[in-house]
């Protein structure tokens, strides 16, 4: 048997309620659309060659059932008012052919647009320091999502991130994905 590399990758995410805490797990896995899939986590290594596509492009390449390799970030609280994060980072080089980086991360109290810059710098500054380099903040009048590692490599991060507020009488819980397609 040949090398498992995945060949696509998209990103999803979704919350649940429920007064289990499972069950409010699954309900955000159908929210993110990834609950008919036997999930198995992986650790964070973008495939290089890997292509970005859609999360509709993706599930319709899909079979219910199908084992699905992920990159899973999750939250759950019972706590009401509570606000939690889960988010994916990516941080993936201009080079196709290098590998990039999956940074899961969770957090309570912050917003998503803080929590997606936190978790995309995690997945550039994991992916520097993997290459035993330093990463380099993007420069002034560069996008966000633009850093350069001290080697040369330029880095494109995206991220997804999924907020929700608990409430009282149940559990919440959030999921965010990075689905590698084989």
């Amino acid at each position: 048997m040949g090398a498992l590399v995945p060949t696509k990758i998209f990103l999803a995410s979704g919350q649940g309620r429920h007064k289990e805490k499972l069950v409010s797990f699954e309900k955000a896995l159908r929210e993110a659309g990834i609950a008919p899939f036997n999930l198995v986590r992986v650790s964070s290594i973008y495939p290089p060659h890997c292509r970005y596509i859609t999360k509709g492009a993706g599930l319709k390449l899909l079979t219910p059932g199908q084992i699905l390799f992920v990159v899973l970030s999750e939250n759950a609280t019972d706590t009401p008012g509570q606000l939690i994060s889960a988010s994916i980072g990516m941080a993936v080089p201009d080079d196709p052919a290098h590998y990039g980086y999956l940074a899961e991360h969770s957090d309570i109290g912050k917003s998503a647009k803080e929590v997606s810059l936190h978790t995309e710098y995690l997945a550039a500054e994991m992916l520097a320091t993997k290459l035993g380099e330093n990463l380099k903040e993007p420069a002034r009048g560069k996008p966000a999502g633009s850093f350069r590692v001290s080697n040369g490599l330029s880095l494109k991060t995206r991220s997804i991130t999924q907020t929700a507020a608990g409430e009282a009488g149940v559990w919440t819980t959030t999921v965010a994905a990075a689905v590698l397609i084989c």
